[in-house]
């Protein structure tokens, strides 16, 4: 029997040598059925994405396996109904975490 050296593929979720990736949504409710996809891409440009997130006080929720997916979509396109659900969570979590904000900032003087 030979020694053979076996490697553990490692899942894009938890190999830290798969390049960090990023989608950006937007939502408007006048125009849209649903969120679209506005900006994607791994390693640089992620981290330009998740930069110009935090430059403007943009929410960023972290879920690998939803990027993944997000990823698969063309810029421009509105996600489809199968993914409905994920970003209906996703779109909570960010709502929640906007009115914990402006609950926090001090509100105008009398």
């Amino acid at each position: 029997m030979k020694n053979e050296r076996v490697q553990l593929r490692r899942e894009p979720e938890t190999d830290p040598n798969v390049p960090q990736q990023a989608v950006a949504l937007k939502y408007d409710m006048e125009r849209d059925a649903a969120p679209r996809v506005v900006a994607k891409g791994r390693g640089h440009v992620a981290e330009n994405i998740l930069a110009a997130a935090q430059k403007s006080a943009v929410p960023v929720y972290q879920n690998k396996s939803l990027v993944n997916m997000l990823m698969a979509l063309e810029i421009d396109r509105e996600i489809p109904p199968e993914l409905y659900r994920a970003i209906a969570e996703v779109m909570a979590y960010v709502y929640r975490i906007d009115k914990k904000a402006k609950k926090n900032q001090p509100g105008p003087h009398r």
